[in-house]
């Protein structure tokens, strides 16, 4: 660099004793002093520059023209005098901005200003239109805003694993993807952060271009908000007995894109489901409805999922989202049973993306599994909305020795995501403490587009109560298979199992009252189906309730096709009471009910239809970065 080289941003200031030499990055303002250092018997000034540089003079009365023809302003500080090169230098000093101060009498004196013209910019979807701007263009550069009208990139983790045979998820290997030209590239000798928080680049004389990429590692989290800023600093070292001289910088904010769960609402894409020891009914009914919803079927075979059949409790796919882009993940349950290695060994790969959470301290229960992992259609609340639903999770009403909370670095995970502010309901209660036990979202064409369904005892009763009032009271539950029938009046004279389901009821009411208030339902948006349940002590000697019959709101959805418990309950009339009021209740709404046996293979064991599969769904058409958290 020459004798002054002035950083910008900061004041370029020029005398007329010898020439300023500084260093300009195209379509960037510079401010230009021309007052200090002006001769004290001057006083108005003229400026002219080379056909690269644009100086603009403002706040100023207008110029008078001098014997030239040129503009020519007072000396008044009040003035902004400013600059701005539009073209790149061949050469350093290559272009020239004069300055002309005149006296009342007598020759002006000049003043030379020599630039040096470089561009350097960061480019980024700053206005996420899914094309690349310049983060210049900004008025603030610096801050991530969220709505419809906000700024700033979206970063993709990239968590999925183009090469099938690599041992690991592409954020963990030592390339970065190329989005443009989809090649790899080399990642520089250490990964920028708290460790390296800078990497040093020289750039040689001459017309010289250097492409920076970028990857997501992490998402949001607990003490990571999930904001990362990349700054790219002008340095002049040219002078080794002093500091660096910071010329330029340019910096843009990219969010990483949140993990985005999706509801039953929207449409199927995949439905995954376990072959395991003669399950094979249960699988050709499946296979049967995911074919009437036009979805693809992936069977776990035996020899891979080791007798565990609780698709969904192993995981729960969502996606991300950019303006370019749009991956599914699957978020990997730390449960660890049978299933534990088909998520990543068989669901994660080439534009399928991966995440989990294990927690490092404390134990791992069935809480932790995503059967207790839900989450709603959207819905507004008062004044605030949310065009993404909100999440939904058990735990128990109170904290205590006996009872179990999902683990905090899940919660922890999905509070960070920002996007389905989660909910806690009431879960402890269930044998297996799950939110699929009691709750599920169906279509609806009215309304507010959905249907919460509830387990009811309230309504079982109601139910055969009513079919004992019409005759009926020897009918059988459970006819048909090798389980101990019940007549609807021994059902209903029991003092015992009423007692157990009013307690039901009473954890089930607890949970509407908070469904009502933090989706902003009204009653007209829930159904009750008819189901009882049953008080048994678990392994730690605690009582909690479980489904006496198939638990029919542990239904598979896909789009208006159901695929609900088969609850074998008395026959009258030669139809099953308990499916005629599910389909008089759901029906209307233009869903069709398939009603699945299960009851060997899963009910027997805790778990329904819901339990034993999983559905990849459609993502939301509505754009994460335009809501307001």
């Amino acid at each position: 660099m020459s004798s002054r080289t002035m950083a910008l941003g900061a004041m370029i200031r020029v005398a007329p004793e010898k020439p300023t030499h500084a260093v300009c990055v195209l379509g960037t303002k510079t401010q230009l002093d021309v007052f200090s250092s002006a001769p004290k018997d001057c006083t108005s000034f003229s400026t002219s520059a080379s056909p690269g540089v644009v100086v603009r003079v403002t706040n100023s009365p207008p110029a008078k023209k001098n014997s030239t023809g040129s503009s020519k302003w007072p000396l008044d500080p009040e003035l902004e005098v400013t600059l701005k090169m539009n073209a790149a230098s061949r050469s350093t000093s290559d272009q020239k901005v004069q300055i002309s101060y005149f006296r009342p009498k007598g020759s002006p004196v000049q003043a030379l200003l020599y630039l040096t013209g470089i561009e350097i910019s960061l480019h980024a979807d700053v206005t996420r239109t899914g094309k690349l701007k310049p983060t210049r263009t900004l008025k603030d550069q610096t801050t991530w805003t969220w709505g419809p009208r906000g700024q700033g990139a979206i970063l993709l983790v990239n968590c999925d694993k183009d090469t099938p045979k690599a041992s690991t998820m592409d954020c963990e290997d030592d390339v970065v993807l190329n989005h443009k030209g989809g090649s790899l590239i080399s990642k520089y000798e250490l990964v920028l952060g708290p460790e390296q928080p800078s990497h040093s680049l020289k750039l040689p004389g001459g017309r010289h271009k250097a492409d920076f990429y970028v990857e997501g590692l992490a998402f949001p989290d607990a003490g990571f908000p999930g904001l990362i800023s990349l700054t790219a600093s002008l340095l002049d070292t040219s002078n080794l007995e002093l500091p660096e001289v910071l010329l330029f910088q340019d910096s843009v904010v990219f969010r990483v894109a949140p993990w985005i769960m999706t509801p039953n609402t929207q449409p199927p894409q995949e439905v995954y489901v376990c072959r395991i020891f003669e399950n094979d009914d249960f699988l050709k009914s499946v296979s049967a409805l995911a074919k009437k919803a036009k979805c693809k079927l992936i069977v776990c075979p035996e020899e891979e999922n080791n007798d565990d059949q609780w698709m969904q409790d192993e995981m729960e796919i969502g996606y991300i989202q950019a303006p370019s882009k749009t991956l599914p993940v699957v978020f990997d349950s730390p449960r660890n049973r049978g299933l534990k290695e088909f998520p990543i060994q068989r669901v994660l790969g080439p534009d399928f993306g991966y995440v989990t959470r294990r927690p490092q301290t404390g134990m791992v229960t069935g809480l932790d599994s995503f059967g207790n992992l839900e989450v709603s259609p959207p819905v507004i609340v008062g004044e605030k909305k949310y065009p993404l639903g909100r999440i939904l999770i058990g735990d128990s009403s109170y904290p205590s020795t006996q009872s179990r909370e999902m683990h905090q670095v899940l919660q922890d995970f999905l509070g960070a995501q920002q996007v389905q502010a989660p909910v806690k309901l009431y879960s402890d209660w269930l044998f297996v403490g799950h939110v699929d036990e009691f709750l599920s979202f169906v279509p609806a064409p009215d309304r507010k587009g959905f249907r919460l369904l509830l387990a009811s005892p309230r309504s079982c009763y109601k139910l055969f109560q009513q079919q004992q009032q019409e005759g009926h009271g020897e009918a059988l539950l459970f006819e048909g298979i090798k389980r101990k029938k019940q007549k609807i009046k021994d059902i209903l004279s029991n003092k015992t199992l009423q007692k157990e389901n009013s307690y039901v009821e009473s954890c089930i009411d607890w949970n509407r009252e908070v469904l009502k208030r933090e989706l902003g339902l009204e009653e007209g948006d829930i159904i009750d189906l008819p189901q009882l349940f049953r008080i048994k002590e678990n392994s730690r000697k605690l009582l909690k309730a479980e489904a006496l019959f198939p638990n029919m709101v542990n239904m598979l959805v896909l789009g208006k096709h159901l695929g609900i418990p088969k609850p074998f309950g008395p026959i009258i009339h030669g139809r099953c009471c308990l499916e005629e009021e599910v389909r008089s209740l759901l029906e209307p709404l233009g869903l069709h009910c398939t009603f699945i046996d299960d009851f060997y293979d899963y009910h027997m064991l805790h778990g329904e239809v819901h339990c034993g599969t999983n559905v990849r769904r459609k993502p939301f058409s509505f754009k994460w970065w335009h809501m307001v958290p």
